[in-house]
């Protein structure tokens, strides 16, 4: 059988996430894997339920202490219903935003405790550890326009919301995740357009893996 592994894509708000991880589900599924493509927050109803909640603003006044609890609330049904039951199948699972959300939100953004995150995301993701995460990164003022284009006239969700000085702090947030774990994240500029950054992903993932670069490009 076919072995996948657990690929993350996270990056601050307009970065492609979703078209991006929707992009490599369907590449991985060509090369004849099992691919459960998935988000966070979300991807099973309890984490769905939770996610509307937190981008409602519902918990905003409660401080980034009760939304980190909340995502990692939502976080443990999604791994102990979708994520974990995949991985021990075989199958990849590619999931829009994980743990390193988190921190970067509610702590480098958010100014929690780097050790109450960590106490957190210990009890919350275990073992259950990305294989790879890819940070696609792009200025803050570009990834806002592109979420507002995106949105149309649309009211903006909870994070959306937050003033430039925010999105530049979730910038450097991710950024230095990604410094501290090389072996596991790879930066990816969210600058270029949409399949010049698929390309990029595709490039990472077969790296990572052990996949053939030029397969179905």
């Amino acid at each position: 059988m076919m072995r996948g592994g657990f690929i993350t894509l996270e990056g601050g708000e307009g970065a492609g996430k979703s078209a991006q991880t929707r992009r490599l589900a369907a590449r991985l599924r060509t090369l004849g894997f099992e691919v459960v493509a998935t988000r966070e927050p979300g991807g099973t109803p309890h984490a769905e339920q939770m996610r509307e909640l937190i981008l409602s603003g519902a918990l905003r006044d409660k401080g980034p202490g009760a939304e980190a609890l909340a995502f990692s609330a939502a976080r443990i049904d999604h791994i102990d219903e979708l994520i974990a039951p995949a991985l021990a199948r075989g199958a990849f699972v590619v999931c829009d935003r994980f743990a390193d959300s988190t921190r970067a939100y509610q702590g480098a953004a958010g100014d929690l405790p780097e050790q109450f995150i960590e106490r957190l995301e210990r009890v919350a993701v275990g073992a259950c550890r990305p294989d790879l995460t890819l940070m696609i990164d792009l200025p803050p003022e570009i990834g806002l326009a592109r979420a507002a284009a995106r949105r149309g006239p649309g009211g903006v969700d909870r994070f959306e919301a937050e003033g430039l000085n925010f999105h530049h702090a979730l910038r450097a947030g991710f950024l230095d995740i990604a410094r501290a774990e090389p072996s596991r994240c790879v930066v990816i500029d969210g600058s270029q357009d949409e399949e010049a950054v698929g390309q990029a992903i595709w490039r990472a993932v077969a790296a990572r893996f052990a996949l053939d670069e030029r397969a179905h490009a």
